[in-house]
């Protein structure tokens, strides 16, 4: 939110003056009722419009680096939760690398393909750990795939095209970025990546007993009920309509409540029977609650001690007072990943996402009871959208082919 501009007293010539973002504007005799209706004017003026050139101390109008900013300052409240604002903090970077100091009006595909050729050739990094082994092998570099890329480079159009809104840049920077076609598949230097795909079954009952209780009943839930990870990590008991004998859930936020869709979740006796235990907290509290993870997690470990607790330190005595990361009161889709993943690594099993689990559900469903039954599921408006993640069943086809030879 940005700050109002104060109403002050320029003192030599006894006038009201306001300081617009760098523009000095006189408004008449300090203290007088026409000085005090152009000041609520100009006021009211500058907070709609303070991103517009009119109010730019460049000559040449805002940079790349000032609607870079004020986009970020807009999107911070427009996307409260999620991993967009994230997501456009990165998109940005190469900005501030290469063209901070652009005039945004010049702004173009030449200046728009360098940043998406830096993006291809650019590895990821990564955080090293200071107790890591010098002597081990470094890891090969990784790169973006070509769809990463292409979010990145919408998501750039997006500023350029709020920025057209506010009336910082013409409208024909925009329209010009927008005849830049997507990156192609295959017809790029960028990585591609496989589609998600169906975990086997075999390999979660694998991973399921090297899990904490609380993320075994949140996999064991998802596989069930079809959510997506942030729709799992987000359910509280006010959520929960258990008046029927098929309970509902139904999802405030979501992945598409802002085009206002609504996203309602089933849980038949089996979910019902998993979710149950994770309902006697606070009305608005997460079902699935980290800290009582990383509760269970501390137990087990201790149970399997084999060292006296007479010999060696006590539980915790060892453990720093303060550590830089605690568990927090929800799970994200992140850290409900990265349990599984760890889980995976310890285990010496295949990595697999949770969001294979949604892909699994739908295959089921879209099985045994169609594919109008896994939209439903799934929360598609779409069944084109439900195609994607339903894999066909080709027992049909094949037993077809086995008839006619």
């Amino acid at each position: 939110m940005a700050r109002e501009p104060g109403y002050c007293l320029h003192k030599p010539t006894g006038l009201a003056y306001v300081n617009l973002g760098g523009k000095v504007v006189y408004l008449g005799k300090h203290g007088s009722d026409e000085s005090l209706e152009a000041y609520n004017r100009v006021k009211a003026e500058w907070l709609v419009n303070r991103h517009s050139p009119e109010y730019s101390p460049n000559s040449t109008g805002p940079t790349m680096a000032d609607i870079c900013l004020a986009y970020l300052d807009h999107a911070r409240t427009y996307y409260p939760t999620g991993n967009e604002y994230d997501n456009l903090v990165m998109a940005v970077r190469p900005i501030s690398k290469f063209y901070a100091t652009l005039p945004a009006n010049q702004f173009g595909p030449t200046h728009f393909r360098t940043i998406r050729d830096w993006w291809i050739k650019t590895p990821i990094e990564f955080a090293r750990s200071s107790k890591s082994d010098p002597k081990s092998k470094p890891k090969p570099p990784r790169f973006r795939s070509r769809k990463t890329i292409n979010e990145q480079m919408n998501r750039l159009t997006r500023v350029i095209k709020w920025a057209v809104a506010q009336g910082m840049v013409p409208v024909a920077v925009h329209q010009t970025l927008k005849c830049i076609e997507p990156l192609k598949a295959g017809r790029s230097d960028a990585k591609e990546t496989k589609p998600i795909s169906c975990v086997p079954q075999s390999l979660v009952d694998a991973t399921i007993p090297l899990l904490t209780p609380v993320l075994q009943s949140m996999v064991r839930l998802q596989q069930l009920v079809g959510c997506r990870p942030g729709e799992l990590v987000r359910i509280t008991p006010s959520m929960i309509d258990g008046s029927g004998d098929v309970w509902t859930i139904q999802l405030l936020k979501h992945k598409t409540a802002h085009h206002g869709k609504t996203r309602t979740l089933y849980l038949g006796p089996k979910s019902q029977a998993i979710l149950k235990p994770y309902l006697l907290r606070g009305a608005d509290d997460a079902c699935f609650s980290p800290q009582e993870s990383e509760r269970q997690r501390l137990e087990a470990k201790h149970e399997k001690r084999v060292t006296p607790p007479s010999y060696g330190n006590s539980p915790g005595t060892n453990r720093t007072r303060r550590p830089k990361r605690q568990p927090g009161t929800s799970f994200t889709t992140g850290s409900y990943a990265r349990a599984i993943q760890y889980a995976c690594r310890r285990g010496q099993l295949t990595h697999w996402h949770p969001n294979q689990l949604r892909h699994s559900a739908a295959t089921a469903v879209r099985k045994e009871f169609g594919i109008d039954a896994a939209s439903v599921l799934l929360g598609h408006s779409s069944l084109d959208v439900t195609q994607i993640y339903a894999e066909k069943d080709t027992s049909k086809a094949i037993e077809i082919a086995r008839r006619i030879g």
